[in-house]
């Protein structure tokens, strides 16, 4: 048996795709693959796959892990042409590597957003505000968690936010909090700066880029 960490990129019309869809996606490709996945023992065998940090609905990903086993030794190189050759559209498998670090590792995210507005006055002045309230460390909205709804200051879990204004758009890259016991939506944070502002916008998009360690350092 031996483990593998599956790297893909999700974007255009397959941001669409809930977590259980994406599931039920590749494990359809790893069989049209023909990929010697490792079934679970027991009464109810399952194929071993496991999303370490799965994306929200609507945001695209440029590097999200993905855990397999397989029974069969089989070159890294196979493994993704062979999946490739079977993806829909949107999905791509950027890399087949040896997983490095344990998922448990995953503390942090880079994102990069961006914000149309209707006019480069509106993309200013949000720009400009929110970047004032993130650097003065309160930014209060309610956030689900197990236990139930609760009232949370968001900054506590943004580790770096920055954003420029260009025309009528926002530009922001950010690092945010994510793991198990700590994480943070990009979409809570952006919800929760225009409610500040009561901001009206045309549009969104949130990719998130990078999967980190505590330290920043990649996740790997």
């Amino acid at each position: 048996m031996k483990s593998v960490r599956l790297w893909f990129k999700k974007g255009g019309l397959a941001v669409y795709i809930s977590h259980l869809d994406m599931n039920r996606c590749m494990t359809r490709a790893v069989r049209r693959a023909e990929i010697p996945l490792w079934y679970t023992e027991g009464f109810n065998p399952h194929p071993y796959m496991t999303f370490l940090m799965p994306l929200p609905l609507g945001q695209e990903g440029k590097r999200e892990p993905l855990d397999i086993r397989i029974e069969q030794d089989m070159s890294f190189d196979e493994i993704k042409s062979k999946l490739n050759s079977v993806m829909p559209d949107g999905i791509e498998i950027v890399d087949v590597l040896e997983p490095v670090n344990k998922p448990n590792e995953i503390a942090a995210a880079e994102y990069e957003i961006t914000v149309e507005f209707a006019t480069e006055g509106e993309a200013e002045g949000f720009a400009a505000g929110a970047q004032s309230i993130i650097d003065g460390g309160i930014l209060n909205a309610e956030k689900r968690s197990k236990r139930g709804i609760k009232t949370v200051n968001l900054c506590e879990m943004v580790r770096s936010f920055s954003i420029e204004a260009e025309k009528n758009f926002c530009k922001i890259k950010t690092i945010l909090a994510a793991g198990n016991s700590v994480n943070l939506n990009a979409d809570l944070l952006l919800n929760a700066l225009f409610a500040e502002f009561a901001a009206e916008y045309e549009k969104t998009s949130i990719t998130r880029t990078r999967l980190l360690r505590e330290d920043l350092s990649d996740f790997r």
